[in-house]
């Protein structure tokens, strides 16, 4: 794994995002991952990949040097599947989990992986009905991405408050802007916000002794919100919750890969980095599960309160050295309308308080988990993706 590290580029880029397979007429989650893969075009085959149960599916983008190049694989990716998915009788949404289908009518994917979790987890997984999307960051030598993984800790209250998008859950309100958190990060073991960890050796030595002791058998088995990936020498970013806007998604993943990068520069120029107490992380996180932008976050520095919209403008501040570098620029214009306007969450409390149908409701995602997606490839073709 040191080695994966030490061949890694910097901030090459893989983005994932999950979708829920529906029923056209109801909305309600269909067990269709099987037929949707089986049928799937040789080229777009490859990038599909289950993600627990069989009314959800996964799609991950290849490498690429810039962001722009994946964003763009992200949404003709979301379409190819959308226009599939169609063709088998299939509709799709993405929100961080289902309106109104129960999980009790849900079915783990016969995997060897997927089976392990539900023998292993039980209930646990079986709530799991969630819906993420995930940013992975090429980060050159092993200890530095422990160190910049132990940086990354203390903003993931900000990136969940402004990607949350499951307040509905069940039919009701949750009063949780990030239900898919209570769901799965604080239900699922080795989840959440990791210890701090100050290089690979602490790191590796906790991996032994989870494999020693019979906690684990695969590494994916530790699925903290902030993780370094074995099999990519990535740095990959796991809380936020899906987005139905993609424009919204992509603000949100090239936030993340700016504070990695912002966080390495640091590193490399000896600037101290965060590695705050989880006890600490745990009370934003909290914050944004339960209020998301409508709430406030804890300035750690100044030991004070501070609008969480105002902490992500700051950490957007804070990253302003890399963003031309990175091309982040056109993305990141997003993020200060979302801000001003609201995200998922706080459409979807608008929506249910209104007393909009729940069927209606979730048609208008899928209808915008496509529309946003064609938008996003429209706004992208006056962006290089080299």
């Amino acid at each position: 794994m040191r080695d994966r590290f030490a061949s890694s580029t910097d901030f090459t880029v893989g983005l994932e995002e999950e979708y829920q397979l529906l029923d056209p007429s109801s909305m309600e989650l269909v067990p269709r991952f099987e037929d949707i893969v089986a049928t799937a075009p040789d080229d777009l085959r490859p990038r599909l990949a289950g993600e627990l149960i069989s009314s959800e599916l996964e799609f991950k983008t290849q490498p690429h040097m810039s962001f722009a190049g994946a964003a763009r694989e992200l949404a003709e990716g979301r379409l190819a599947v959308i226009a599939h998915a169609e063709r088998q009788g299939v509709a799709t949404a993405i929100t961080g989990c289902h309106p109104f289908s129960p999980w009790q009518e849900q079915h783990i994917i016969e995997t060897p992986h997927y089976e392990r979790v539900e023998g292993e987890l039980g209930y646990i997984a079986w709530i799991n009905n969630t819906w993420s999307q995930h940013l992975h960051v090429g980060v050159r030598d092993a200890d530095r991405a422990i160190r910049v993984c132990t940086a990354m800790r203390s903003v993931l209250p900000e990136i969940l408050a402004l990607s949350a998008n499951s307040a509905v859950y069940l039919g009701r309100l949750t009063r949780l802007h990030s239900t898919r958190t209570s769901l799965f990060t604080r239900s699922f073991p080795r989840c959440g916000v990791p210890d701090p960890l100050m290089d690979f050796d602490e790191y590796a030595a906790f991996v032994r002794l989870l494999e020693r002791t019979h906690s684990i058998v695969e590494s994916t088995q530790i699925w903290w919100s902030i993780r370094p990936h074995h099999d990519f020498g990535t740095i990959e970013v796991r809380i936020a919750d899906g987005q139905t806007e993609m424009g919204e998604g992509l603000a949100i993943l090239a936030l993340s890969l700016a504070l990695v990068a912002r966080f390495c520069d640091d590193y490399d120029a000896g600037r101290p980095l965060p590695a705050h107490p989880g006890r600490l992380i745990e009370e934003n996180l909290w914050r944004a599960q339960r209020h998301g932008l409508d709430g406030r976050m804890i300035d750690f520095e100044r030991g004070e309160e501070c609008a969480t919209a105002d902490a992500v403008r700051a950490l957007v501040e804070f990253t302003a050295p890399v963003h031309d570098r990175l091309g982040l620029g056109h993305f990141l214009g997003r993020v200060p309308v979302m801000l001003e306007e609201g995200n998922g969450a706080q459409r979807q409390a608008r929506a249910f308080a209104s007393g909009q149908d729940l069927v209606a409701m979730h048609a208008h995602a899928a209808e915008r988990t496509r529309c946003s997606a064609e938008e996003a490839l429209e706004h992208l073709g006056m962006v290089s993706t080299t």
